[in-house]
């Protein structure tokens, strides 16, 4: 117990500092986790939480059931699955093609044009592709009608829907997830590809060698990250690109949890939708986890 006295009086600076970073998460994360309890309940708003009827796993059973479950759920993991697989090594392929330029004026234009994407949202983003894409005035099937060609529907053509969500994801984010590859990269010792160098070592050599191993815990520790998220495949990005004429391909379980619970007003069918999302991340984390543990056992 003195103990404990002495250490909170002797760096009790840091603990005010982290003050307003607790109260964040306990106000905004953990109180409202208590709203969970919605997911096994009739909720009904004029009535409030406590006082819902209980109706247990009915609302996962409602939603297991549906019609619509199977595509769901196939979206979400069709292009969870392209994002893993193409949009996480964009930012690690940018980081090393920036590492290796020598001219820093170049260095430092790319690193700003790939950044800037970052900062604009997906209503702006969205607006670009109607500028660029869209049947009737979009630049690019302006140049199809010039060529004699056929135009494409490209924002409503299911089949181009899930590629055209992940080609503008990697556009979006690969300038900002490089930033961490970076700085990684930066803390690799010189002297390691001096000594490589002296053994006749090709560039291909040091990057597998020396460049690769230098990133691998930041490189798992990412992916661990990415799979604890593997069902969000950003509802912003799905939501304003999703229309009647595509929704086959690009309806996941975050539209659909959004139109369920905000404007049918079924709370707690949504809520129970929220849940198993969570769970089955959680699920994955721990197991990417260990995973993780095995490669190396510095992570975690």
């Amino acid at each position: 117990m003195y103990a404990t006295i002495n250490l909170m009086r002797r760096y009790g600076v840091m603990y005010a500092f982290m003050l307003p970073g607790l109260l964040y998460f306990a106000i905004f994360k953990y109180v409202p986790m208590v709203y969970i309890t919605a997911a096994f309940k009739d909720f009904n708003v004029l009535q409030g939480l406590w006082q819902s009827p209980w109706v247990g796993w009915h609302n996962f059973q409602l939603f297991f059931d549906g019609v619509y479950v199977k595509q769901i759920i196939g979206n979400t993991l069709i292009i969870s699955a392209y994002k893993l697989i193409f949009s996480f090594p964009a930012p690690i392929v940018l980081a090393l093609m920036l590492n290796a330029v020598t001219s820093g004026g170049f260095k430092r234009t790319i690193q700003t044009l790939t950044y800037l994407p970052h900062f604009l949202s997906w209503v702006i983003i969205y607006g670009l592709l109607v500028a660029f894409l869209a049947p009737g005035s979009g630049l690019i099937n302006q140049l199809l009608n010039a060529f004699h060609l056929d135009r494409i529907s490209f924002l409503t053509e299911s089949g181009l829907i899930r590629s055209l969500i992940v080609t503008t994801d990697i556009w979006q984010s690969i300038g900002w997830g490089a930033i961490i590859y970076l700085a990684s990269l930066a803390g690799i010792d010189p002297s390691l590809y001096e000594a490589a160098k002296v053994d006749g070592a090709s560039r291909s050599r040091q990057l597998w060698h020396i460049t690769l191993p230098g990133i691998r815990n930041v490189i798992i520790l990412m992916l661990v990250l990415r799979l604890s998220a593997i069902l969000d495949v950003g509802f912003d990005q799905i939501f304003i690109m999703l229309n009647p004429l595509n929704q086959e391909k690009a309806d996941v379980i975050e539209t659909w949890v959004y139109r369920v619970g905000m404007q049918e007003g079924r709370i707690g069918l949504a809520t129970a939708v929220g849940l198993f999302k969570s769970v089955i991340g959680f699920v994955l984390v721990l197991g990417a986890n260990r995973i993780a543990k095995k490669f190396d056992g510095q992570i975690w």
